[in-house]
């Protein structure tokens, strides 16, 4: 049982939503600039350790009720029907089509179909890493 950690606490909440931020940040920057599915899903697990440092495993499960080795396979999923995507339209494997969409928050944006590789990655980075966190964390 931890003793007297609001300081840790309290700025573990606000450094969490600003590297959570970040995190989206690289995702969708990922295309252009360095980033990407594969960092952006470090830094959300970054921020998940974050507060597993400041708080414990139950308390933060109840606030992200997550399966994470479920998440690795909607991961998977993205990843091998973004690759699949282009063997049923006839096309060269991992041929992308892109469009620029409105977002609302981010304004107009190019997306792509690699977007939702990068997805995939996004998710199985983020479960594999909380599945090996959680599994060293429960032994204690």
């Amino acid at each position: 049982m931890k003793t007297n950690d609001v300081i840790l606490q309290t700025t573990s909440k606000v450094v969490f939503f600003i590297i959570i931020l970040f995190a989206i940040h690289l995702f969708f920057a990922g295309h252009y600039h360095p980033g990407g599915g594969f960092v952006g899903g470090l830094m959300t697990s970054g921020a998940l350790v974050l507060l597993l440092l400041a708080f414990d495993i139950k308390t933060v499960a109840k606030g992200f009720p997550i399966d994470y080795k479920i998440m690795i396979g909607i991961g998977l999923l993205f990843a091998i029907g973004t690759a699949a995507g282009a063997l049923v339209f006839n096309v060269p494997f991992f041929t992308h089509v892109f469009g620029d969409v409105y977002l609302p928050i981010f304004g107009e944006t190019s997306l792509h179909t690699a977007m939702l590789f990068d997805l995939g990655v996004y998710l199985v980075v983020i479960g594999v890493t909380m599945t090996i966190i959680q599994t060293i964390g429960e032994s204690e």
